[in-house]
């Protein structure tokens, strides 16, 4: 089957494009942890310095971080999560718990996150509307784009 010249209209796709690149989720990781600054970001995160600039313009660029001036002389920035950036902590936690479980299988995990309540942080998804845990046998796409189903494009 040849690929299509328009791929499907998707915003998990569009999300990639932001915040998809290697390194992107690793500032957001340090960021949460409170360490925005250039010197921290390279030290713990381990890209080449060139690469992390970039990724981190294109994080200011799409709203996910600001960056505000730290020192003048010489012009040092931290960077700081938006509330968009703050809204894929989530994100971070469900896919941290997903390596937790299925890369290192429970054991020698590097770091734990403890919620307000004193226990472990464990996300879960959970549907807004009725509170249940969402399972993949729940769900049922509907396809708003014009054009496509849930296969593929529609004939034509």
């Amino acid at each position: 089957m040849a690929a299509t010249k328009d791929p499907r209209p998707c915003s998990i796709a569009d999300a990639l494009a932001l915040v998809g690149e290697k390194y992107s989720l690793l500032v957001l990781r340090e960021v949460f942890l409170g360490n925005g600054r250039f010197d921290q970001l390279v030290r713990n995160i381990g890209a080449p310095r060139d690469i992390l600039a970039t990724r981190l313009r294109r994080l200011v660029d799409g709203g996910i971080l600001t960056k505000r001036v730290y020192s003048e002389r010489p012009q040092r920035f931290e960077y700081r999560a938006t509330q968009a950036g703050l809204e894929l902590e989530g994100v971070l936690m469900t896919l941290k718990e997903w390596g937790d479980r299925h890369i290192r299988k429970g054991t020698d995990l590097p770091m734990s996150i403890e919620h307000a309540c004193g226990n472990e942080l464990v996300p879960v998804v959970t549907c807004r509307a009725c509170g249940d845990e969402v399972r993949h046998e729940d769900l049922t796409a509907h396809p708003q784009a014009p054009g496509w189903t849930r296969t593929g494009p529609a004939a034509a």
